[in-house]
């Protein structure tokens, strides 16, 4: 019986393990330059992607700005100060879950040996308490940093910071602190922005004084100088006539 010719150009058989073999290369070879910074994409995966036509978000500035460039910064956080609270949150549910954990473990007995009440012993129910406690305040955190309220986020990052900080677990509640010192910095310094774009106050330095009351109607400029007040004289005593 006579078999047909065989095709040339027909793949040969393979395993699976050899077709494994051949689809690794593809896996782990990336080139480094066509992959983005690890924060770069998770800036992107998390926040509206930026039109690359759209001019800069940080325009230089040349003197003071506007009251509704001012208003609508201190109203939404801008994208730096949002992934922080998107980060500091994940974070901060994980460290209360892990200090009251640790305190738990570490909660002394009870009562001493003599049956008497140990004064060291702390309510396991205080402790699932305070675990509530912290993870509410990511949940805020987490909430806050997503609606871009900085003002409240840096308060609600303050409080959990303070919270662990009394705790004695120092090196997880500083971090937060200054966080949140960070941010209500930042919320101080735009709302006495927006106070002298609105002119309630004075505003800093004498060479953008007068850029920053251009809009503002001049006071009037005529002057009425004071009427003077004559003063009384004292009489002159008439030269009486000498005598003879």
């Amino acid at each position: 019986m006579h078999e047909g010719p065989h095709p040339v150009d027909a793949p040969p058989h393979l395993s699976l393990g050899q077709r494994l073999l051949l689809s690794l290369p593809t896996l782990r070879h990336t080139p480094r330059e066509d992959r983005a910074p690890l924060g770069e994409r998770f800036r992107s995966l998390v926040l509206k992607p930026r039109d690359p036509d759209a001019p800069p978000a940080t325009p230089v500035r040349s003197g003071p700005r506007t009251e509704e460039t001012v208003e609508g910064e201190l109203r939404s956080a801008d994208d730096k100060e949002r992934i922080i609270g998107l980060i500091a949150a994940p974070f901060a549910a994980a460290i209360g879950l892990l200090v009251t954990g640790t305190l738990i473990s570490h909660d002394p007995a009870a009562t001493l040996a003599n049956g008497a009440l140990n004064p060291r012993h702390v309510s396991v129910s205080l402790y699932h308490d305070l675990t509530l406690v912290t993870l509410a305040l990511a949940v805020l955190m987490l909430g806050f940093a997503w609606f871009r309220k900085r003002l409240f986020l840096g308060i609600v990052t303050a409080l959990y910071g303070l919270t662990i900080f009394n705790l004695h677990y120092w090196g997880f509640g500083v971090p937060f602190i200054m966080a949140a010192a960070w941010l209500l910095v930042r919320s101080y310094r735009l709302q006495r922005e927006l106070r002298e774009a609105r002119g309630d106050l004075p505003v800093r330095g004498g060479g953008n004084r007068a850029v920053a009351l251009a809009g503002r109607p001049g006071a009037n400029k005529r002057y009425t100088p004071p009427t003077p007040t004559r003063r009384a004289l004292p009489a002159r005593r008439e030269k009486e006539p000498r005598p003879g």
